[in-house]
């Protein structure tokens, strides 16, 4: 008896995006080849009367070559992450805190109490949720912890009459316009502003006035839509989309108890204690990680957890954001390489040569769009400051530009791409429990996107006309 071989298919190839790690090491590989071409050189640099280091206009001049050897190559990688130390753990303990927090309910419980209040008043649960995430993402820097949440609200939203669309924008828009405006994002303004050797969380006003005006046109936009869609639901963007018809209301909703309103209590107390230590006493990474951990033990303890759930609800947290920071080490990993090889002072010389006789405010919308085309590359906001900003903030001083400015480039720049590229992981996942596919959701989205991408370079223009420090 003969067998007959049937051909098997073959696989098509897909194109796929590369890990952000890949890239990075990518670009270690790219540096160290770098050093071969790029003559080496440096600049002078002294300390200003603030106590940062800054560089010596018009000092560069070439020095002896010397080139990153192949072993030099992934040697960067351990020196990166030693570099990068004091933020790393700074990021896993504030994440370890928030995970604490997320572990207690009260964020779930809070999200359930609004909506039940505003039955009958359907349309403004958006602009108060998307305020309440949009707060989460700019004074506490919450990103994918609030995922979860689209699982509530998609059921919610379906319950009351708009589309999926609306429950996972008021999450992914309401979260990401207070990430990219914030004003106390401890993981991308505090370490952006670290690295440039700003006070920590200074200029805090306008940032303030920007993440109103950031927010109040995502709520717009939201909210114009879900009006449309009440009236005639032909108009909605997932119309005829059979994805959704598995979605059910889920048969509870959390309500605010007196152990959620004392952990609030508690959040509230914190951020006031991190302002006032920030401003009064020049707080910095240490004693901000300290806070935090103190009060994610406060609240463990208050939502009835024992030291151990405590501490496995701290490792879970810490669990979440180690892509995001490793990613910060592996990006101090490029620059290792290029100040071993002495091409650091070129790169900066050959920026400055090219927009030094530019207007300085042509140079800080430069900034903007250099950091807005990165973050497709690189999606955390960590990893980005880390890889950036020790260029960026010498580029400033030499452009006229100043370093508070570099760091709004940066902000929004991270920001406004985060909730439309592939490359954002937290992203993507959002939209796969909402069920809805990429396509459809930029299709949705593209234009508010844009209006967000105007909006930064008027902020940053705005930031340096006025002198922003």
């Amino acid at each position: 008896m003969e067998t007959v071989n049937t051909p098997t298919s073959k696989r098509k190839w897909k194109p796929s995006i590369p890990h952000v790690y890949v890239i990075l090491f990518s670009l270690v590989i790219v540096a160290a080849i770098s050093t071969y071409i790029f003559p080496s050189g440096e600049y002078e640099r002294m300390v200003d009367e603030a106590g940062r280091t800054i560089v010596v206009a018009d000092t560069y001049k070439e020095t002896a070559s010397t080139p990153a050897g192949f072993w030099s190559i992934f040697q960067a990688v351990h020196k990166g992450m030693v570099n990068s130390a004091g933020i790393i753990f700074y990021i896993f303990i504030v994440g370890g805190s928030f995970g604490i927090l997320q572990a207690t309910g009260a964020i779930e419980a809070a999200v359930g109490s609004i909506a039940q209040k505003m039955k009958g008043k359907e349309i403004l649960i958006i602009p108060i949720l998307m305020t309440f995430f949009g707060l989460s993402g700019a004074m506490l820097g919450l990103a994918e912890e609030t995922i979860p949440y689209i699982t509530i609200l998609v059921p919610l939203m379906l319950l009351i009459g708009y589309d999926s669309m609306v429950g996972t924008a008021v999450v992914l828009l309401g979260t990401s316009a207070g990430f990219t405006a914030a004003f106390m994002n401890p993981f991308t303004v505090g370490v952006a502003q670290g690295i440039a050797e700003v006070p920590l969380f200074s200029g805090l006003y306008l940032r303030i006035v920007f993440f109103v005006i950031f927010l109040a046109v995502s709520i717009w936009y939201v909210m114009r839509y879900a009006r449309k869609i009440k009236k005639d639901p032909t108009k909605s963007a997932l119309y005829n989309d059979t994805d959704n018809d598995s979605f059910k209301i889920p048969d509870t909703i959390l309500t605010l108890t007196n152990r959620h309103k004392i952990i609030f209590v508690i959040l509230l107390g914190t951020l006031v204690t991190l302002a006032f230590g920030v401003i009064k006493f020049g707080w910095y990474l240490s004693e901000i990680a300290g806070l935090f951990l103190l009060m994610g033990i406060l609240m463990g303890l208050v939502g009835k957890m024992n030291f151990s759930q405590i501490s496995e609800q701290f490792i879970e947290g810490c669990r979440v954001l180690v892509m995001g920071a490793l990613v910060v080490g592996v990006a101090n990993a490029i620059l290792v390489v290029l100040q071993d090889g002495k091409i650091m002072d070129t790169i900066l010389y050959g920026f400055s040569s090219v927009i030094g006789d530019m207007p300085a405010g042509f140079a800080a919308f430069g900034m903007y769009i250099v950091q807005c085309l990165l973050n497709y590359i690189i999606p955390s906001g960590s990893g980005q400051a880390a890889l950036t900003m020790p260029i960026m903030a010498p580029l400033s001083d030499l452009v006229g530009v100043t370093r508070q400015t570099a760091v709004l480039a940066f902000q929004f720049g991270d920001g406004i791409s985060n909730i439309f590229t592939p490359t954002s992981g937290y992203f993507m996942a959002g939209l796969a429990l909402a069920k809805i596919s990429w396509v459809k959701w930029v299709k949705w989205i593209f234009p508010l996107i844009l209006i967000h991408y105007v909006l930064g370079a008027i902020f940053v223009t705005i930031a340096h006309y006025i002198g922003f420090s």
